[in-house]
């Protein structure tokens, strides 16, 4: 069973006895690295508790740490006490571990040797980075930290923010100095949600800190969960900026391609059969067309770019790139309303069944997910809308979409099949039998590319594809 800290004063008594010595520069850390590796006596607080947090936390206290779990979500941490992985991507079991406590109690972070921040940062409504979280994480995390404390931020930020935002944060909430008093690292998160392959101890992990001797207490704590190692850089800005890059790079090649689908819609030529062809020389890249949704790639090309103008840069290509992606929704509204006049359908009496809701395969979250820009494009031209998604909680997806969504999956009376996430599930199938069940003269719209288009035409329906 999973417990909240009561015994705060015994805590903090116990981080006492246990506090390694600093050096008389103030300079040391509060864990000596072979220390972090053997005796695992540090207690650790991981500050947000969604799907970069939690597996964190668990993280730490499968390698033996005493890990304090704080979040504001009074609805999340009392799931997480009972025991129900929140995330999706971990297990109850994991959850379970007697090692960590969930508490929305935040004078429990003053019995942490380490704070790790891994709170959300998106963008406003003039896709300017709000810090918002941060500061507010910084101040709460400032008043309750003890000296000698380190705090590693995970989250995603510009060049810049850890000192320019979170220290500035903490030392005034805690009217410590930073470098003196406590000790700040960076460490972007690489989370990918739904992988199973890449998880928290499978992806090398980046590191950077304030000094040097910091950087390597910090880079042993991480070294003690990541398999695949650390990557010790050498500033936090590097840091930072490569967490941002590294979606950026994703973007940019994404949008070449989406604009390159648009246009060899226009010429007749098939996008994919192209970039077959074209993947058959050994250095070319292959990236394919698709909806850009998420938590990362479409919100990190605007933090960079913030800070990019603000030091009198021009990022064109990454604005440009962005702005393909964003259109891409209205894109794919159109090849089915294209679809729907192919097939002789008037749009004010069609219906058309959006299969998966969710911003990516085999994950059910609906957040940021781009499939509600395609329904609202639909919904302008009168079309009636329905969604299936066989991850996403139907009436979760109901409240954000404000479509109807179907419980179980039937393609009865739907005039078009809009394909628009590549759940596993919907590769099973048989055209045969979805085009016996839609109305004649039907139409399949396929974003992801799951099916071919010669089985479409076998099934007598009317095959759309980016």
């Amino acid at each position: 069973m999973t417990t909240i800290i009561s015994d705060t004063e015994n805590r903090a008594d116990e981080r006492e006895s246990d506090q390694h010595p600093r050096d008389a520069s103030g300079n040391g850390t509060a864990l000596e690295h072979t220390d972090a590796r053997s005796t695992r006596s540090a207690t650790i607080c991981v500050v947000g508790l969604g799907y970069v947090g939690l597996p964190l936390a668990v993280g730490f206290a499968q390698s033996n740490y005493r890990v304090i779990g704080y979040d504001v979500d009074d609805v999340t941490v009392g799931r997480l006490q009972e025991g129900i992985d929140t995330t999706g991507d971990l297990s109850d079991e994991a959850v379970r571990d007697d090692d960590i406590s969930y508490t929305t109690d935040a004078t429990e972070i003053g019995g942490a040797d380490y704070v790790v921040i891994a709170v959300p940062t998106p963008i406003d409504d003039d896709d300017r980075p709000d810090l918002g979280y941060i500061e507010s994480a910084a101040t709460t995390v400032g008043s309750k930290m003890d000296p000698g404390t380190t705090v590693v931020l995970e989250s995603t930020v510009y060049p810049g923010a850890t000192r320019e935002v979170l220290v500035p944060a903490l030392e005034d909430a805690s009217g410590l100095t930073a470098g003196e008093d406590f000790f700040v690292g960076y460490s972007p998160e690489r989370a990918t949600p739904g992988d199973e392959n890449h998880g928290l101890e499978d992806v090398v992990k980046v590191v950077s800190a304030q000094n040097e001797k910091v950087l390597e207490d910090v880079a042993t704590l991480y070294e003690s969960i990541v398999d695949a190692g650390v990557h010790r850089a050498p500033s936090i800005e590097v840091a930072e900026a490569c967490k941002v890059i590294e979606n950026i790079q994703r973007d940019v090649n994404i949008a070449l391609v989406n604009e390159l689908s648009m246009a060899f819609e226009r010429l007749g030529i098939d996008t994919r059969e192209v970039l077959d062809a074209a993947g058959t020389k050994w250095n070319f890249h292959d990236y394919r067309p698709g909806l850009v949704g998420g938590h990362c790639i479409p919100i990190d090309p605007y933090f960079f770019a913030h800070r990019a103008t603000r030091a009198g840069a021009d990022p064109e290509l990454i604005r440009t790139s962005r702005a393909v992606n964003e259109s891409m929704p209205n894109h794919v509204a159109e090849l089915t309303i294209k679809a729907l006049n192919q097939c002789h359908k008037t749009l004010r009496e069609s219906r058309v069944l959006v299969l998966g809701l969710a911003y990516k395969a085999d994950v059910g979250d609906i957040r940021s997910s781009k499939v509600a820009d395609v329904v609202d494009h639909l919904r302008e031209f009168g079309i009636d809308v329905a969604g299936y998604d066989p991850h996403a909680e139907a009436d979760a997806v109901r409240n954000a979409f404000d479509i109807d969504v179907q419980d179980s999956l039937t393609f009865d009376g739907f005039d078009a099949v809009l394909l628009t996430t590549g759940h596993s599930a919907f590769e099973e199938f048989d055209l045969d039998d979805v085009a016996a069940a839609l109305d004649d003269d039907a139409a399949l719209v396929d974003v992801v590319g799951a099916f071919e288009s010669d089985d479409a035409d076998d099934a007598d329906l009317v095959y759309r594809s980016l």
